[in-house]
């Protein structure tokens, strides 16, 4: 089954790319048909973020993306990249208390805040204080409206984007009013992407995979993804339950299970369940090879003084197949995850410590005993020792699959 995701180019005054606006769509017909706000904004999210890959979709420029009064106070946007993401707050938003706090929240943590049809109100205010850029629609508004709005909002920090521009005399209209930005049939309509869809099983597993590589992981966002998927969250506590701890009380809630693994834990049991999820129709010896490779990394780095390096080590083995099993290219993977930079330079064949271990492990694995003599030499790691510490990873990876899988 096709997804589909429209994107309609926004430019700026010297007609270079700015970034796109991202427009629900379900099919390939190209127009809006009335769906929920909150489901549409949701499916583009989906689609673009997790099934399609926003490299494939916006090529790195900044997505704008509607968000509803729901998603705001939900705090959707704060799970998706502030670099990658323009914000737009739409037309039909009331500037409650719970609206304002959730965009004074995305300001701080430095979001690009977008007023999307922006008609000016003085109810307005505390967002208009607020806002990067504001969006005025030149096929709703008269000239004079919009000088009145550019005057009432008088500010030389906000930038204005001129939408809905279809004739050379609008947008040389606005150009000489001011804006910075131009969108409209004048200089492209929406072009239609489509992609074959991730199951809905799958998607709990990328999402979780994308909020365990932040540099610093939200427990609470974490316990909210585990909360919706009831296979997850009964994984996890039978995990915490299995013999592999040794805890004196049953684990009961997810928020205590997430507190007693600890990040660093938590970082490897959802890596885990995360290969196996999404490995559910691949071979089982694939999830397998993945988790030995994983402990294995970890051993070496702690055994030859990189004990700071261990918990990488382990990410680079889990992550070494993830190609396999998402079937897309490792590096349009990683432009879109967040996986540790050491670890996504390791992988892509950057020659550091890391990447030595790598080489170690797959010259063993594929009994290239050459290539794995030169490895150790290089990692000062005496070869008589190695195969145990790999039947160590082997036991290890196979005690790790049954407890964590469920």
């Amino acid at each position: 089954m096709n997804v589909f995701v429209a994107r309609q180019p926004i430019f700026d005054r010297f007609k270079k790319l700015f970034g796109y606006e991202l427009l629900f769509r379900d099919g390939s017909k190209n127009y809006y048909e009335h769906v929920d706000g909150d489901e549409a904004s949701n499916t583009v999210i989906a689609n673009s973020f997790l099934t399609m890959g926003m490299q494939t979709v916006t090529g790195g420029k900044r997505a704008f993306i509607n968000f509803t009064t729901n998603l705001l106070k939900n705090k959707v946007a704060t799970s998706l990249p502030k670099d990658m993401i323009a914000v737009e707050i739409l037309e039909d938003v009331e500037p409650d208390e719970e609206v304002i706090f959730a965009c004074k929240n995305l300001k701080e943590l430095g979001y690009l805040l977008v007023l999307d049809d922006f008609v000016y109100h003085p109810r307005f205010q505390p967002l208009i204080e607020l806002a990067d850029i504001i969006k005025i629609d030149f096929l709703s508004t008269s000239y004079e409206e919009r000088i009145s709005i550019l005057q009432q909002i008088g500010s030389t920090r906000i930038k204005f984007l001129a939408e809905k521009i279809e004739t050379l005399e609008q947008y040389e209209e606005a150009f000489h009013l001011g804006f910075s930005y131009f969108q409209g049939y004048y200089f492209s309509q929406p072009v239609i992407l489509s992609a074959k869809e991730i199951p809905n099983s799958k998607l709990n597993y990328l999402r979780l995979l994308y909020e365990i590589n932040q540099p610093t992981v939200n427990f609470e966002e974490l316990e909210m993804i585990l909360r919706e998927d009831v296979s997850l969250s009964y994984k996890l506590l039978k995990f915490l339950n299995s013999a592999h701890f040794s805890f004196r009380s049953k684990v009961n809630s997810i928020r205590q299970a997430l507190i007693l693994l600890g990040t660093d834990e938590v970082r490897k049991w959802a890596s885990l369940i995360t290969l196996k999820g999404l490995g559910e129709d691949k071979p089982d010896q694939l999830i397998l090879s993945s988790i030995i490779r994983a402990k294995f990394g970890e051993v070496i780095a702690q055994k030859i003084g990189l004990k700071d390096q261990a918990s990488n080590a382990f990410f680079m083995g889990m992550f070494s197949m993830i190609d396999v099993f998402l079937d897309r290219p490792l590096t349009e993977i990683f432009l879109e995850l967040p996986i540790p930079d050491q670890v996504k330079k390791a992988l892509e064949g950057e020659d550091n410590q890391l990447r030595d271990i790598f080489e170690l492990i797959v010259s063993y694995e594929k009994g290239h005993w050459n290539q794995f003599s030169l490895y150790a030499q290089k990692l000062r790691i005496d070869e008589s020792i190695v195969p145990q510490y790999y039947f160590d990873a082997l036991d290890s990876a196979e005690g790790i699959v049954s407890p964590a899988g469920g």
